[in-house]
């Protein structure tokens, strides 16, 4: 019997360590989430992924390696060939006017924009844009949108509406391109904003210089 005691007790002392461990684990997720504005708790106890960025509940680490290791995998395009075509003219306009610039294909907008409301955070967190053009410093300046044949279904126009109005408060600007759009437009567009942003910079260091000025002036 004594030996049977021992049996259950170290059994019991395992499962409670396998639940204490589980239990820590969903603990951390949702401290992660709480703070990068991706989940909730819910009232029986459990995370909510109401507010995940793909509305899915992520298994561990663990069982995350064991099912890619059993899938496969093959590669397949960052661009359709016409949103690769606006990518590499948005690309030639930059380098031929010298601005500094690069362009991004397939930026998420919860890597470049951030809310102090975590809702709102996550109702854009894992949206894209096709293209991001940053500044030598690597601030957005403007997002490009390709919308092919057949591009508003659904709610696709929901889901662009967010995206712009989101950029549009960030400061970001947004360029739609259809397929009927003129390229060279696109271009002529990318030269303007340029302008625009070289112009508000210049404003901005005369504001500076101007303070600095009068901070520096004597009383007479």
């Amino acid at each position: 019997m004594p030996d049977v005691y021992l049996f259950l007790l170290v059994f019991g002392s395992l499962l409670a360590g396998i639940y204490m461990e589980r239990w820590r684990a969903l603990w951390a997720r949702h401290i992660w989430r709480a703070k990068h504005g991706g989940g909730n708790w819910n009232g029986n106890g459990k995370p909510s992924n109401i507010y995940a960025p793909d509305n899915v509940f992520r298994p561990d680490p663990a069982e995350q390696l064991r099912t890619v290791m059993h899938a496969n995998f093959k590669r397949r395009p960052l661009l359709s060939k016409k949103e690769a075509r606006v990518l590499y003219k948005a690309e030639d306009t930059i380098r031929n006017a010298k601005l500094g610039w690069r362009a991004m294909a397939q930026v998420c907008l919860g890597e470049v924009l951030r809310s102090p409301d975590n809702h709102a955070f996550a109702a854009i967190n894992s949206k894209r844009v096709d293209i991001l053009l940053i500044s030598s410093c690597g601030i957005p300046m403007a997002a490009i949108e390709y919308q092919g044949e057949g591009h508003y279904q659904g709610t696709a126009a929901a889901r662009d509406a967010i995206k712009k109005e989101a950029l549009r408060k960030a400061g970001v600007r947004y360029i739609e391109v259809t397929p009927d759009s003129d390229l060279n437009d696109l271009a002529r567009e990318i030269l303007r904003i340029a302008e625009q942003e070289s112009a508000k910079v210049g404003e901005e260091e005369t504001k500076e210089e101007t303070k600095e000025k009068t901070h520096s002036d004597p009383d007479p």
